[in-house]
């Protein structure tokens, strides 16, 4: 190769420049961190997470509308203590649970753990709830 010179990376020299770069991942910014290392702590951070919130609730998205459009927002002891009815709702072998929480109603698949519907209980038309097998008063 008269006079040219090889200017070109191989595609792994340019992976290992990247996955070795210094980071704040690493506590001795002199230590190199890998990418192995990386992806092993974020998803350790996101099995904390996890784990924190099993249990957890979801809200079908009917029943996070339902929410908004009526301005309810429940306080973090109002989460809590709904998880709670929940929970002994599944206790009982309860499926679709309706769950009276202070002056709120919620309809909750109990197996999927997920809020279907919600409203203050003044808006239940004739206080009549149908497709429930089971009821919490909290």
């Amino acid at each position: 190769m008269n006079g040219i010179e090889k200017n070109f990376t191989s595609i792994q020299q340019m992976a290992d420049q990247y996955l070795n770069q210094k980071s704040d991942f690493s506590a001795d910014t002199s230590e190199k961190v890998s990418f192995e290392e990386v992806l092993r702590h974020t998803q350790q951070a996101k099995a904390a997470v996890a784990s924190d919130r099993v249990g957890a609730l979801k809200f079908s998205k009917h029943a996070a509308m339902r929410l908004a459009d009526r301005k309810i927002s429940l306080s973090s002891e109002q989460s809590r203590r709904l998880e709670t009815g929940v929970k002994r709702a599944g206790e009982k072998g309860i499926n679709d649970s309706l769950v009276l929480l202070d002056s709120l109603a919620f309809i909750v698949n109990v197996p999927n753990k997920t809020v279907v519907t919600a409203m203050e209980q003044s808006e239940a038309e004739k206080n009549i709830f149908t497709n429930i097998d089971g009821a919490v008063i909290i």
